[in-house]
């Protein structure tokens, strides 16, 4: 792990953050932001250093599932009593952004990523893994989330034709920034950092294989992050970063290294997809019925868009997919609740009333 600034300003402490925190300075408790989470175990940042970390029984045993729990990025309220191996986590304070999918499985609980996240890089490799509709995705997750994503075009010294992946990504991009980058030459590495500024907090996102920690290696100025080599034969990536952490980089900014995502599911994507597909929603305001499917209807502006090529099927053939997605998780959630710890008896009974659905994941996205 880097060795930090501790100073709550230097880590994105700020006046409203203050506010939130003022009832738990009252009862004696510190300030600190989750740099690393190991389960249930932490690391934090404080003033006082870097401290190990566990929730408190009160706050585990009253959190309405996993979503609650500190996460990396999280600022937490803690007491840290002199002469204790680690401090305690007493409270989570207000997120301002976050990044989150749906849990693998049958089950529609949201897992989130990380948190209060100013800039989310989503980085594709210029190789045989690059993916225009997983992109997409990821533009629903970081816009539904309220991060600012910026898209990242690695291994630029191992592409031969530059320009038709740029074009391919700005027609996916939604009016993004595209940055196309070498870690291993460090080509363009200068454009990237100026997204990073002082106490602002980045993350990179994306499948395993494309670059992710040795671009964080480059940014920070050495190897803080493991790397390996991809496999030659497939481009296919091995898991290098196991946990997500905190970074904090040279110039003042704040970085979370993530693993790459063998399997992403979206969660309840509400504005993020309309964001991540600008264009298809221009169409959709010239359609005839206002909530027009886009299928069968008269006069429908998407329809007519497909015909001329104004609009490429494959994108808008992705949109309906992750719109059928949601509504169906929509659907299933109701059935789904995450009644555990801190839900009431009446809420258990109706879980187990319920009519048990059954469901099959569908997703070939990439995760951890």
């Amino acid at each position: 792990m880097s060795d930090p600034v501790f100073s709550i300003s230097r880590l994105g402490w700020d006046e409203s953050l203050a506010i939130a925190f003022a009832p738990f300075r009252e009862r004696g408790m510190s300030a600190g932001r989750v740099a690393v989470q190991d389960k249930h175990h932490y690391v934090i940042f404080a003033e006082t250093g870097e401290l190990l970390a566990r929730i408190a029984g009160k706050l585990f045993h009253d959190s309405c599932g996993d979503a609650a729990l500190p996460k990396v990025g999280d600022w937490v309220a803690f007491k840290h009593a002199p002469g204790d191996a680690k401090a305690v986590i007493h409270a989570v304070l207000p997120r301002r952004t976050k990044l989150c999918r749906k849990f693998s499985g049958r089950e529609t609980e949201e897992q989130i990523l990380v948190t209060n996240i100013d800039i989310a890089f989503i980085v594709l490799a210029l190789d045989e893994t690059f993916n225009a509709r997983l992109l997409e995705r990821f533009l629903s997750m970081v816009h539904e989330g309220g991060a600012r994503p910026v898209i990242v075009l690695n291994k630029t010294d191992l592409c031969s034709d530059l320009d038709a992946y740029m074009t391919a990504t700005e027609l996916s991009a939604g009016g993004a920034p595209v940055v196309a980058v070498s870690a291993k030459t460090r080509k363009a590495l200068k454009q990237l950092l100026e997204y990073i500024t002082p106490t602002s907090t980045v993350t990179f996102i994306g499948k395993s294989g494309v670059g992710k920690s040795t671009l964080v290696n480059k940014l920070y100025g050495e190897a803080i992050q493991p790397t390996v080599e991809v496999r030659a034969i497939d481009s296919k990536g091995r898991h290098t970063t196991t946990w997500r952490e905190l970074i904090v980089l040279p110039n003042g900014g704040l970085v979370i290294d993530t693993p790459g995502m063998r399997e992403f599911q979206l969660w309840m994507a509400g504005e993020g997809i309309h964001e991540a597909f600008p264009d298809i929603e221009l169409l959709a305001v010239q359609c005839r019925f206002r909530e027009c499917s886009h299928t069968q209807e008269k006069d429908c502006a998407v329809k007519l868009a497909l015909v001329k090529g104004t609009l490429s099927q494959e994108r808008f053939n992705n949109f309906a997919k992750l719109r059928q997605e949601l509504a169906f998780l929509g659907q299933t959630r109701l059935y789904h609740q995450p009644f555990g710890r801190g839900a009431s008896e009446t809420d258990k009974r109706k879980k187990s009333a319920r009519k048990k659905w059954r469901y099959t994941d569908t997703d070939s996205g990439e995760d951890d």
